[in-house]
């Protein structure tokens, strides 16, 4: 199990990275909003040879301006990972199956180049979605010990604690195998 962080505003661009191999931050948010740090969070990310991921917080609605506005802040560089963030938002509300659906193979289409994952939490996994589609592979949240989600779906990326920073696991041999398969989309 490989260790790493995911990191938004919230966060000092100049995170501890001891002990990690990939970070994801995140970049956008809906059609508006943009991570301040984004920049000099993913410079830290890079400096220290981590892979890299970026990730966008989807809202229902407009899904082709969403996905255009994520990468026109996310880099365009071979070997990050792209990740939709797919949970309830603020108003009480989320995309549906088939939005996020097509926000994950909008974001394949524009950038074939990188792997694109999904983020939900194990209750959106388990009550919420009905397809399952995840991209290239899912990322769930489910605050338990690292590595053991309690899900039966295969997953890339677990986070498993938001205390006192989101803390997350990939289910990779090696950072060089991560790196691989970021590489290899």
């Amino acid at each position: 199990m490989l260790r790493g962080i995911d990191v938004s505003a919230y966060q000092s661009p100049s995170y501890d990275t001891d002990g990690l191999s990939f970070v994801f931050v995140k970049a956008t948010e809906g059609r508006s909003y943009t991570n301040p740090r984004l920049a000099a969070q993913a410079k830290r990310g890079r400096d220290a040879g981590l892979v890299v991921g970026f990730y966008h917080f989807l809202w229902p609605g407009n899904l082709t301006a969403q996905a255009e506005y994520f990468l026109s802040k996310a880099p365009d560089r071979p070997g990050d990972i792209l990740a939709v963030d797919w949970e309830t938002t603020g108003e009480g509300t989320h995309a549906s199956n088939a939005e996020k659906d097509r926000f994950l193979r909008r974001l394949k289409e524009l950038r074939p180049d990188n792997r694109v994952v999904l983020y939900c939490n194990r209750s959106f996994w388990l009550n919420v979605d009905t397809t399952s589609y995840a991209g290239d592979g899912l990322w769930i949240a489910d605050y338990v010990t690292a590595g053991k989600p309690r899900i039966k779906a295969a997953w890339r990326f677990h986070q498993y604690t938001d205390d006192p920073r989101d803390k997350d696991v990939a289910n990779f041999a090696s950072k060089a195998a991560l790196l691989s398969w970021a590489k290899s989309a």
